[in-house]
């Protein structure tokens, strides 16, 4: 499941609100197993465009 997010991710990451809404929806998709790769992953792909983004999400899901 993470690659289909993954994918997802890449095809929309042109538009902020956009990116937001599958990541959300893609969060929600994971196991709690592929968490930490699937953070890993997406700051290392986006946090130059989108880090305050994945902030938002990934430090809600670690409080």
């Amino acid at each position: 499941m993470m690659e289909y997010v993954k994918t997802i991710l890449l095809k929309v990451s042109f538009d902020g609100k956009l990116f937001e809404k599958e990541l959300r929806k893609g969060l929600n998709m994971l196991v709690p197993g592929e968490l930490e790769e699937f953070r890993k992953w997406c700051y290392g792909t986006f946090s130059k465009v989108y880090e305050p983004i994945l902030n938002k999400y990934f430090i809600l899901l670690a409080g």
